[in-house]
């Protein structure tokens, strides 16, 4: 396969793999605590020999988290929060720590506030949070201070990835950040009683599939026509 078939080959690839992003995005514009995801397109360039064809093709093996803030929704849960700002809390699972936005929480069998998965939501130290079995009035001040009938137990930790581009994707709601994090503690405050909703727009994913799609549909042709072409030549060739 020559140059042209290999260039074509990758943008077709890559916009599979977009059209599969904006389908996750779509399915989930009603979950709460989702980041919007898009693809970023790069070129490659291979080193060749002085005097050898150039080969250049595009690639699409990143992906793009949109931090933009989403919509808050008013639940009234005790345990129910949403980070106003910059930020996400952290979690501790059976498979490592993680950052999130979704902020629905309810106290486990043992009095940790936890993700409806089992995954526990930590303090400003990395520590559970605890809450007592016989707790009536719980609230949470806009620094994170949880305080249990009016004495203050515990602070909500809140926390970024040192480098924002290193944020990874890793399953639902939930964020990996290899490269490290750090707390946040300025610009940033934590509602009660609230949720923060997926950041996604349906009506812009819409038109970017259709967009996506109509691409897709021109490289096939592409690579079609480039097909008749080679028979045609191979034909000519062999007669």
């Amino acid at each position: 396969m020559d140059n042209i078939g290999y260039t074509s080959l990758t943008r077709q690839s890559g916009l599979m793999r977009e059209m599969q992003t904006v389908a996750n995005n779509i399915a989930n514009a009603s979950t709460t605590g989702f980041r919007r995801e898009g693809v970023v397109f790069s070129e490659y360039i291979q080193a060749l020999a002085p005097g050898d064809p150039s080969l250049s093709m595009a690639t699409a093996n990143a992906r793009a988290l949109d931090l933009q803030q989403g919509a808050l929704v008013q639940t009234g849960g005790a345990f129910d929060f949403a980070i106003e700002g910059a930020g996400f809390f952290l979690l501790d699972g059976p498979d490592g720590q993680f950052l999130t936005r979704a902020g629905s929480f309810a106290p486990s069998a043992e009095g940790e506030l936890s993700t409806p998965d089992g995954y526990r939501l930590l303090d400003g130290g990395g520590a559970p949070v605890f809450v007592p079995p016989d707790a009536q009035a719980v609230s949470v001040a806009a620094d994170g201070t949880l305080s249990i009938d009016g004495r203050a137990v515990a602070q909500i930790g809140l926390y970024a990835p040192t480098d924002q581009t290193d944020l990874l994707h890793r399953d639902g709601v939930r964020f990996e950040a290899p490269g490290g994090m750090e707390p946040v503690l300025e610009s940033v405050a934590i509602l009660q009683g609230f949720v923060e909703g997926s950041n996604v727009d349906p009506i812009s994913e819409v038109a970017r599939m259709i967009e996506v799609q109509r691409s897709y549909e021109l490289g096939q042709k592409f690579l079609e026509k480039e097909d008749e072409r080679i028979r045609s030549v191979l034909k000519t060739i062999a007669g």
